[in-house]
């Protein structure tokens, strides 16, 4: 009876906007912190993770193809050896941002159209986990549950968190719905609570099928750029203690005890 609740942050350019994410961040347990590709720059890194410290917030990488202009929502086509570099330095720098103030980086997320890809290729999803086994082999790996992602961390031998949305919604193959079809963001509080908990309690979603597809979480996705999520943030997590349900970053296997 315990759940991880995981939000994308520091997706921003200056210090002044940073007001959300402070907000939501008593209200997570993990962090994904954008590393200047997508969004985001040096100083928003800097001072995301030492809110993240502050709140005793699982640090995260959330690393995206180079595509400020989409906000890393465009699918690209890259070759492996021109995109691992990349990824070994976004990851990188944000495991720096965190040791440089005493705190460690946890987890990789990949961010947008790089996530979705990979959850669907497992090439691709090799070429993530092999940077980040190249950065640091003991860092979890956060992607889409029942993804190739999932398939490729065990191949690498790294630890997988498998994650679900609570604003987004799943296609009958167990995917998420590209943002771009009407319908693929949940906008209502309420829907978003009761989804998650038929995650957490029935371990299956239903798809805009209509079809209950199965799933088997260790984290959820609030998303921190909308206009609402600081709300959805507050009422997700209370609605999860209501029920139950413990706020829980995932441990490190050499950290569990």
């Amino acid at each position: 009876m315990q759940i991880d609740l995981n939000c994308d942050l520091g997706e921003y350019d200056k210090l002044s906007q940073g007001h959300n994410d402070a907000v939501i961040m008593p209200f997570i347990s993990s962090c994904n912190i954008a590393c200047g590709y997508h969004a985001g720059n040096q100083s928003v890194i800097t001072h995301t993770v030492s809110l993240a410290l502050k709140n005793k917030v699982n640090i995260g990488a959330h690393p995206s193809y180079p595509d400020r202009e989409n906000f890393g929502r465009m699918a690209m086509q890259m070759s492996a050896k021109d995109l691992k570099p990349i990824i070994i330095k976004q990851i990188q720098q944000v495991k720096l941002a965190a040791e440089n103030q005493g705190g460690r980086l946890s987890h990789v997320k990949p961010h947008g159209a790089l996530y979705n890809q990979a959850a669907n290729d497992l090439a691709l999803a090799c070429v993530l986990l092999e940077a980040v086994s190249e950065v640091d082999s003991s860092l979890m790996f956060m992607g889409l549950a029942h993804s190739e992602m999932e398939q490729a961390a065990r191949e690498f031998g790294v630890q997988f968190i498998a994650e679900g949305f609570v604003d987004r919604a799943y296609t009958q193959a167990g995917k998420l719905v590209p943002r771009t079809e009407a319908g693929a963001v949940i906008k209502d509080p309420n829907l978003m609570l009761k989804r998650v908990l038929q995650m957490l309690k029935e371990h299956c979603v239903e798809a805009v099928s209509g079809e209950k597809i199965s799933l088997q979480l260790q984290t959820l996705c609030l998303h921190g750029d909308h206009e609402d999520a600081i709300q959805t943030a507050q009422m997700i997590n209370q609605g999860l203690k209501k029920a139950g349900f413990s706020i829980r970053a995932p441990l490190l296997k050499e950290h569990e005890s």
